[in-house]
């Protein structure tokens, strides 16, 4: 199955629930550049342009995505349970200038209780990248993000693609593999699937707004080429990431929602 790891320092820390399974990987060039452009699209669309915006990433991880966001001059809010893995954010904010560092928080807590961190409607954007899988109820967590987002605020949601789960180990021949993913799965694994995730969204006033494929084409950690090599590959995967049918089969799935 084609889930990953969002930082690379998990060793640090014991496993737990929010252990960034599903989002790319520090390493995951094109996965990280991909969430990138299409939060840069979904943020432009809806906001002002101009305007700085209250962000909360809730399961931080390595912070590429917060940190980008802080250096377009917003404040950002992330939310890490590992001690270890704020530590190394925090420390890699320390080579950025007093304005980006001023700008950016870390706060440790578990991603599944933003209640307990943060007032209802304090953030104009909520991340939550990489914490759903397989297996894992989503309406707690939904629930709870959907608290502390601002009427109008964008929810990005990114976890794997759970319907298309077999194509990687189909195509790589590993029909066994393939076999597994592709029988029935429980009430568990439906729940992750879009339509579901998008009829509970609506439930709580928070409709999806757009939704993208994330690497179609490419399998998690593949290098991306410099020069025009990799703007053809990222030009590739941005166009599949959006289009049908190709978007359904792509490894992950990124649900842009807003709040009613």
């Amino acid at each position: 199955m084609d889930t990953a790891v969002r930082d690379d320092e998990h060793h640090a820390d014991a496993p737990r629930a929010d252990e960034h399974r599903d989002g790319p990987r520090g390493d995951d060039a094109v996965g990280q550049e991909l969430v990138a452009r299409q939060l840069e699209e979904q943020i432009t669309s809806r906001f002002p342009v101009g305007r700085r915006l209250r962000v909360l990433d809730v399961a931080l991880g390595h912070g590429r995505q917060a940190l980008a966001l802080a250096r377009a001059g917003h404040e950002v809010t992330g939310l890490e349970s590992g001690p270890g893995r704020a530590d190394a954010v925090r420390r890699s904010l320390e080579g950025e200038p007093a304005g980006i560092r001023e700008r950016m928080r870390v706060v440790c807590g578990d991603s599944r209780s933003t209640g307990a961190h943060f007032l209802p409607g304090s953030f104009d954007v909520v991340l939550c990248h990489g914490v759903l899988a397989p297996g894992d109820e989503a309406g707690p967590l939904l629930a709870g993000l959907g608290r502390v987002l601002a009427p109008g605020g964008l929810l990005s949601l990114l976890l794997p693609n759970t319907e298309a789960a077999a194509m990687r180990p189909g195509l790589a021949g590993d029909w066994a593999g393939a076999l597994d993913l592709l029988a029935p799965p429980g009430p568990a694994g439906r729940a992750l699937r879009r339509e579901a995730l998008t009829a509970t969204l609506a439930g709580m006033s928070t409709p999806v707004h757009r939704w993208y494929g994330v690497r179609v084409f490419t399998a998690e950690g593949t290098a991306l080429p410099g020069g025009e090599a990799g703007q053809r590959l990222l030009a590739a995967e941005e166009r599949a990431g959006r289009a049908d049918p190709y978007r359904a089969v792509a490894a992950l799935l990124h649900l842009c929602a807003v709040r009613g």
